[in-house]
């Protein structure tokens, strides 16, 4: 067995072991490192493909920025466990099933007959001065210019959906009608009054 291979099988390995702790894992810190775990993991295995810039978006953008962010809620967030654990037995049988067709799928679509190493045989060498990221930009803003700017639309519409739904008025909090505030006059705004003075005696 080559050294690529036994890397491949450890980096497979561990990923699987972190991705089944983040479903199966109680606490929600734990799994959320755990997560970090299986993003770091599948960083490596995208440096066996030789996409680098793959795996540093990855490491970057997932673990540095969106996991961070991510404990960072759930740690000051004071989440009810038990709560969240309500009415899990109920859905388990159509959860299982889901997963069990997954697994079928999966495993018919990367049988060795479709994807075997004679089939996808190891890329060759690059030459020099080949980049990596140049070559994933020219192909985003060229072939695949179109499909990107829908994803991007699609996620911009995503984020607005969550804001407006997420976004509720709560009568116990005092709201501000800058409509309102714009409108009005300094008659309404200072009001003077006109009092007698006093002497001291």
């Amino acid at each position: 067995m080559e050294f690529k291979q036994i890397v491949f099988y450890f980096f497979s390995s561990v990923l699987v072991f972190a991705a089944a702790m983040v479903i199966t894992v109680r606490n929600p810190v734990r799994a959320a490192l755990f997560l970090v775990l299986a993003f770091f993991t599948a960083a490596g295995l995208w440096m066996l493909l030789r996409a680098e810039f793959l795996a540093i978006a990855l490491v970057l953008v997932y673990v540095g920025a969106v996991m961070v962010l991510f404990l960072f809620v759930v740690m000051m967030l004071d989440i009810n466990l038990v709560r969240l654990r309500e009415g899990f037995g109920e859905y388990l049988p159509i959860g299982g099933l889901v997963a069990a067709l997954l697994v079928i799928e999966m495993g018919i679509i990367l049988s060795a007959d479709r994807f075997g190493l004679r089939l996808l045989p190891e890329p060759g060498a690059l030459p020099a001065g080949y980049s990596n990221t140049r070559e994933l930009g020219r192909l985003l803003y060229t072939v695949y210019a179109y499909p990107f700017e829908v994803a991007a639309l699609i996620l911009l519409v995503a984020i607005v959906a969550a804001i407006a739904l997420t976004l509720r008025r709560r009568k116990d909090t005092k709201y501000q009608d800058p409509g309102q505030q714009i409108a009005i006059n300094r008659h309404e705004r200072v009001r003077l009054v006109k009092m007698r003075t006093e002497k001291k005696s």
